[in-house]
């Protein structure tokens, strides 16, 4: 899979502070990846240096297919990077003007980029009058101009109350579905990147923890099948000569095993002549498997 962005042995420090440590990264591109982890983990310093703002101490990074802040690669990316710098005393009209002008791209832009963060009805309005949701979106606005191929968001849902939480979900999802831009953005809140992103990466103490699709992070996490049965005594017999460990809860028995394993407990409790009356499988939310995964640290 092609990438936007890619990283071998990143390294940044800060004095004494190790900010990123050998940071690998592969980033697809035409997804919505999100960097997870806690405050002061490393992310914005990741994105920092991806948009040449830093320059990492050793290893080395593209971004597509150049490296951090070339020319190049500056013209094909947008960024927030946490609070947006807007005029306040100019409307948001003039202040997506004053930076299409910067970015010498055709002027139907303004109202384009407007209208799909959907601020067009108060575009004239002055920006000091604007609530932090609208401002956010302002700065999305003004890094959406000339359609860049890469989106680069840091903590876009910062401050926001859970309407405006809600707002910016659904506007990163209309942006990567109508724009066709990959979009990587930043958090430290486990339950919006579980609904906004594809693809994932957990940085934790400046380290890469893990790194892939965001429907395979189970895989360090815990997986269970709750069956309910006609016998359960039975069951528990079936389950220890399989060497499986399960556990009674109410009129339900919870088996620790992963879910391609439901076939075989299908056949084994049919076997043993044991009725079946139901098996789901269950799989630790994103944020018990995030606890799973830096707990150690």
């Amino acid at each position: 899979m092609e990438c936007a962005i890619s990283s071998r042995s990143l390294c940044k420090r800060f004095g004494a502070i190790t900010a990123l440590e050998n940071i690998d990264l592969d980033i697809p591109s035409g997804c919505i990846s999100a960097f997870l982890g806690p405050n002061g983990a490393g992310k914005t310093t990741a994105i920092r240096i991806l948009l040449g703002l830093l320059r990492p101490d050793s290893g080395s990074c593209e971004v597509l297919g150049y490296p951090p802040g070339h020319p190049e690669a500056l013209r094909q990316i947008g960024a927030m990077v946490e609070t947006p710098s807007l005029y306040p005393h100019l409307s948001g009209w003039e202040n997506v003007e004053i930076t299409r002008l910067l970015k010498n791209v055709p002027a139907p832009e303004t109202g384009r980029v407007l209208s799909l963060v959907g601020l067009e009805r108060d575009a004239r309005r002055y920006v000091r009058t604007y609530s932090l949701g609208m401002r956010q979106r302002l700065g999305i606005a003004l890094a959406l101009l000339g359609t860049p191929k890469l989106l680069i968001l840091d903590e876009p849902t910062n401050g926001l109350d859970p309407a405006g939480i809600l707002e910016m979900r659904e506007l990163i999802h209309r942006m990567a579905r109508e724009t066709g831009s990959a979009v990587c953005l930043s958090s430290h809140l486990l339950a919006e990147v579980e609904q906004v992103a594809d693809h994932l990466v957990v940085i934790h103490n400046g380290k890469l923890r893990y790194q892939g699709a965001l429907n395979d992070f189970g895989d360090v996490g815990s997986h269970h099948l709750r069956v309910r049965v006609r016998d359960q005594a039975r069951a528990m017999n079936t389950f220890e000569e399989m060497g499986l460990r399960a556990a009674m809860e109410e009129a339900f028995i919870l088996v620790d095993s992963p879910p391609n394993e439901a076939p075989r407990v299908v056949a084994a409790l049919v076997a043993s002549e044991n009725d079946l009356f139901e098996l789901t499988p269950l799989r630790s939310n994103l944020e018990s498997r995030f606890l799973a995964l830096v707990g150690e640290d």
